[in-house]
């Protein structure tokens, strides 16, 4: 049986790789979808879907499973967001989320959906994460190994603090 989990992975941390330890125990083969592909160079999205697909692949070597690791672009068509997941991805037999969107939109194209409780939620989410990374605080042992080595290797914290910095009005900055 193949599984499906979706997640931006901004960056992937902890959290992330215990779902997939969950997972790993029930399929044989994981599709692990980079959702927002098309975004970064944001305080939301600092890493590109390269550099998550790297972070996601070196964190899950571990795991004794296949697992498959593609870029999804937003499609901000709810009613049609299933279909494109599809389109870009091996066939899955059953979701993975706790995201309440994503499990509506699934169970409502007929996809068996399994969530799992939340590991650590108070501090394994990406927006803290992030928040200690601008703000010089510990955060490398919130994420695996893999993925520290991955964020220095891109200079990824640096990049963090730097968008930060042009980000003083509380926006986004804009497209360059």
């Amino acid at each position: 049986m193949r599984g499906f989990y979706i997640g931006r992975y901004q960056p992937f941390h902890n959290g992330h790789q215990h779902m997939v330890e969950e997972i790993a125990a029930e399929v044989d083969e994981l599709v692990l979808g980079i959702g927002s592909a098309g975004d970064s160079h944001t305080t939301r999205n600092p890493f590109t879907a390269g550099e998550r697909v790297m972070m996601v692949t070196k964190a899950v070597e571990e795991f004794d499973i296949t697992t498959y690791v593609v870029p999804i672009e937003d499609l901000d068509r709810n009613s049609v967001w299933v279909s494109h997941v599809r389109s870009m991805t091996p066939r899955f037999d059953v979701a993975y989320s706790n995201n309440p969107l994503v499990v509506r939109l699934f169970e409502e194209a007929g996809v068996e959906v399994r969530q799992s409780p939340m590991f650590r939620r108070d501090v394994l989410e990406g927006t803290e994460l992030r928040e200690r990374m601008i703000r010089g605080r510990d955060w490398a042992d919130l994420v695996p190994d893999a993925v520290v080595d991955v964020i220095r290797e891109v200079d990824g914290v640096r990049r963090i603090r730097r968008i930060a910095e042009t980000d003083a009005n509380g926006e986004e900055p804009s497209d360059a």
